[in-house]
């Protein structure tokens, strides 16, 4: 068998009465009911009804929920589901429905977006202020149920205070919207953008940074306080952080309020529509305005009947339905076409019509008609349409599916029935609105920004902190705190360090003299550390001043504010004389190479340090450069002047001093 197949979209006019058919005896179909007659009697039989023509927006699953808000009114309520429709056909069709239905109530008209109109007959509520509210409070993307659930909320409050918050809601939202709801796929692929930023970004900023920190501190003398595997350790938990609180944060899953459909809810309008086809080759769907007259619709009758009964003719079904992107196969009138035809079970042609637009297709199914002269060389202006077409209400469907049917009465015969193919599977209506996974899309391209990002950001931080530091030093030269020196002084200082310092401290020293005839002890650590300097502190920091010249001032200079508050220690430690006073001597492991040692005064750290890790001591010895210029070396061996006598105490410092110098 063959069959002709015509679809049809939302409603944009509403009929106040049905129209009786010229031939309805003779093409022995009944007269076709109005939408408005269709929808009282749905009403009649359940005060809500949700169509099946959305089902990939609105299931008719749904209907309970709707149901359920729909009862919270307080008043007798009845809510049409439908596709979208303008602000006047849906002010038009609640009336008219009213009218049919008989009863009074709240008549709220809902479409894919939410609540779009909604009329009181006979009761008294503030249906125009819960609309305002609705429209103001809302994002456009909640949904038809949040939307029908804020309605019902206003409805709830009460006449005064529901125009008060519809005002309200008015002049907060006049020029600005509420944020959305949802996200959509490109917001998932930022979000994922930026997880991969971070997850690489952060971690390898903590290890580049605190590694540059590490060094400095390493040139500028400052011991390592902290365990080695702290830093890495903080890495992997920012990493692991980032990794477990993304998924919370970005906790989205879907891009829009709509429910996946169940099977169930995808078969609905095509069960309908291949039931109706087995009583009538011409299927108008109810819901949706008439856009055949009855002249029209008898016309079509009268040139189905005789091309089934033409020479290489057969059966033709024409079916008037919605065709939107929310439907079961996402406005695609092939997949209609053929869905349709696989539940009726009826071969022959299928044309899809679609009111909305105007466009008509053709698709053959089992009849012996040359299917590439349908496809191509049917004229666009049965196709498409014209200009007449596009002004016209109906879009003159009428007239351009009675040209249709003279077209495929002369269209080619063929030897053997022709069907078409399979179409290409709509869109899986589960996932339509889901979004894609955090850690996919852009999330590894992120991975290697975050990586880049994080050298860029450490170099910033190295150039920050290096000009930090020397902003500080020259504002802030006061020396540094005894009790800190064993943890910040270097083991190879710098040349830079050892200027500075060494300056630092013999001004301090110098400063705090507040008698200039005080011959105390510290006036003899004093005048040694000039001597070393001719006399002038800005000798010190003068560029080529030797190394081991500017320990022995430092140390001295040291030695010598200590003795201004009372402390009379003569040692200095002699495993790095920039850490300050001596504790004790010790026989220190000074080589790496063997197991030779050597008496030497040491600091408190310095003690403990050759108790638990006394292997480790030679590296902890302060060295400087080799008069030779090749490295280093530890700084008894690097010179022969007064620093060499360090290990024997300050007071052997200041004799040396005074020996080389030739005062006694």
């Amino acid at each position: 068998m063959a069959a002709v197949f015509a679809t049809a979209t939302p409603a944009r006019a509403v009929e106040a009465a049905p129209a009786t058919p010229a031939r309805a005896a003779e093409a022995d179909t009944p007269a076709p009911v109005t939408q408005a007659a269709y929808l009282a009697d749905r009403l009649r039989e359940n005060p809500v009804h949700v169509t099946d023509q959305l089902p990939r927006e609105i299931p008719r699953s749904t209907a309970p929920d709707f149901a359920r808000l729909a009862k919270k009114t307080g008043v007798p309520t009845y809510v049409l589901v439908l596709p979208s429709q303008s602000s006047t056909d849906a002010r038009q069709l609640l009336g008219v429905v009213h009218d049919r239905l008989g009863r009074d109530g709240l008549f709220v008209l809902v479409d894919e977006n939410g609540v779009v109109e909604a009329t009181a007959y006979g009761v008294r509520v503030p249906a125009d202020a819960a609309s305002t509210v609705t429209m103001y409070e809302l994002p456009y993307d909640a949904g038809p149920l949040l939307s029908l659930e804020k309605f019902v909320e206003v409805i709830a409050q009460g006449g005064e205070k529901a125009t008060a918050r519809a005002e309200a809601a008015r002049e907060t939202y006049r020029d600005d919207e509420p944020a959305e709801m949802y996200i959509g796929p490109s917001d998932r692929r930022n979000q994922s953008f930026v997880t991969g930023i971070l997850l690489t970004g952060v971690p390898l900023t903590i290890l580049l940074v605190a590694g540059y920190a590490r060094r400095r501190r390493r040139r500028s003398g400052a011991a390592r306080r902290v365990p080695r595997w702290v830093v890495p350790g903080a890495a992997v938990l920012s990493a692991a952080a980032i990794a477990l609180t993304a998924p919370v944060v970005f906790d989205q899953s879907r891009s829009s309020a709509s429910e996946p459909p169940s099977p169930a809810d995808l078969s609905a309008r095509v069960d309908r529509v291949a039931a109706g086809l087995r009583k009538d080759p011409v299927y108008a769907d109810p819901e949706s305005r008439r856009v055949l007259d009855s002249r029209r619709l008898a016309r079509l009758h009268d040139r189905i009947r005789d091309f089934r009964r033409s020479d290489g003719g057969g059966p033709v079904y024409v079916a008037l339905v919605p065709q939107t992107p929310a439907s079961e196969s996402a406005g695609d009138s092939w997949l209609f076409a053929a869905a349709v035809h696989a539940k009726a079970r009826q071969d022959g042609l299928y044309v899809v019509a679609d009111p909305d637009d105007g466009t008509i297709d053709v698709y053959n199914y089992g009849l012996r008609i040359d299917s590439d002269s349908l496809s191509f060389d049917l004229p666009d202006a049965v196709t498409f349409g014209d200009s007449r077409a596009d002004e016209a209400g109906d879009h003159l469907l009428g007239e351009r599916l009675d040209t249709l049917m003279t077209f495929v009465d002369k269209a080619p015969r063929t030897d053997r029935p022709d069907f078409e193919s399979a179409p290409a599977p709509a869109p899986r209506a589960e996932d339509e609105d889901a979004l894609p996974p955090l850690f996919a899309t852009d999330f590894t391209p992120g991975l290697f920004v975050g990586a880049f990002a994080a050298l860029l950001l450490s170099g910033v931080a190295a150039g920050v902190m290096w000009t930090a530091g020397r902003l500080l030093r020259r504002r802030d030269p006061a020396p540094e705190a005894t009790d800190r020196l064993p943890f910040t002084a270097p083991t190879e200082p710098s040349a830079s360090y050892l200027r500075r310092t060494a300056y630092t401290e013999l001004i301090a020293l110098t400063g705090e003299f507040s008698d200039p005839d005080d011959r105390t002890r510290a006036w003899d650590h004093l005048d040694a550390a000039m001597l070393l300097v001719d006399g002038d502190p800005d000798r010190a920091r003068r560029s080529g001043a030797d190394p081991a010249t500017l320990v022995a001032v430092i140390v001295l200079a040291r030695a010598g504010r200590a003795a201004l508050t009372g402390d009379e220690t003569d040692l200095c430690c002699g495993v790095n004389p920039l850490h300050g006073p001596g504790v004790r001597l010790s026989h220190v492991r000074v080589s790496a190479e063997g197991t030779g040692r050597r008496l030497l005064p040491v600091c408190a750290l310095c003690r403990d340090a050759a108790i638990a890790d006394p292997v480790g001591m030679p590296d902890r010895l302060m060295r400087l450069p080799a008069p030779a210029g090749s490295g280093r070396v530890p700084y008894y061996d690097a010179t022969d002047g007064p620093l060499t006598a360090v290990p024997k105490g300050i007071t052997r410092l200041i004799e040396k001093v005074r020996e080389t110098a030739g005062v006694h």
